[in-house]
């Protein structure tokens, strides 16, 4: 991935974020084209999350350097992806519930984060991390289909859900949650049940 390609999310992402009042909203949107192309008319037909994109291909960087694909979302049942921002404080106030939530989980469900202006604040992305004690894999940047799908979220945070093709499943999660373990459960178990597979219990439950 080189340079140009791995701040790309940020470059067309970022101002959707620091630009907006609070943690959400972006700017008021155009006029549809006459003709939108097909890829414009699927994420209108789909519901819920799905119509927000999908992560069937796609290429990202992690914050301990590393890379995290579709290969990576193949290997699990469901994944978790939570879109935040350093400058949402609603996203940071809620991140010890993930943290929590993250490691009560099975083998078979994880937990992502992608910090949406975290590529050149990696210092303050870990410290915030470090503070809530999430031990799991965090994206600062990437492309293909998750840039499509940063670029169509409204707020932060906003959570979605992908089974192992990387199809979105369900309604996307947005706003902080009082009862965030109980939310997430439900929304994986329902993804879960979706693809034919069996529910899970948080272990420290």
């Amino acid at each position: 991935m080189n340079l140009k390609k791995t701040i790309s999310l940020f470059l067309g992402v970022i101002l959707i974020f620091v630009l907006s009042a609070g943690c959400g909203g972006k700017k008021a949107s155009e006029p549809p084209a006459e003709d939108p192309p097909p890829a414009q008319e699927s994420r209108e037909a789909a519901e819920g999350a799905a119509a927000l994109g999908s992560l069937a291909s796609f290429s990202a960087g992690t914050l301990d350097g590393g890379a995290f694909t579709q290969e990576d979302v193949a290997a699990k049942d469901v994944t978790v992806f939570n879109f935040w921002a350093l400058t949402c404080p609603p996203c940071i106030a809620e991140m010890p519930d993930i943290a929590a939530f993250e490691k009560a989980l099975p083998d078979n469900v994880a937990v992502v984060t992608v910090c949406l202006d975290g590529y050149g604040n990696e210092d303050s992305v870990r410290e915030v991390l470090e503070d809530a004690g999430f031990e799991g894999v965090t994206l600062i940047s990437g492309e293909g289909d998750l840039l499509d799908l940063a670029g169509n979220l409204m707020y932060t945070p906003t959570t979605v859900l992908a089974d192992s093709g990387g199809t979105l499943v369900g309604e996307a999660i947005i706003g902080g949650q009082a009862d965030l373990a109980g939310v997430y459960l439900d929304a994986v178990n329902q993804a879960l049940e979706a693809g034919g597979k069996d529910a899970v219990s948080l272990e420290d439950a």
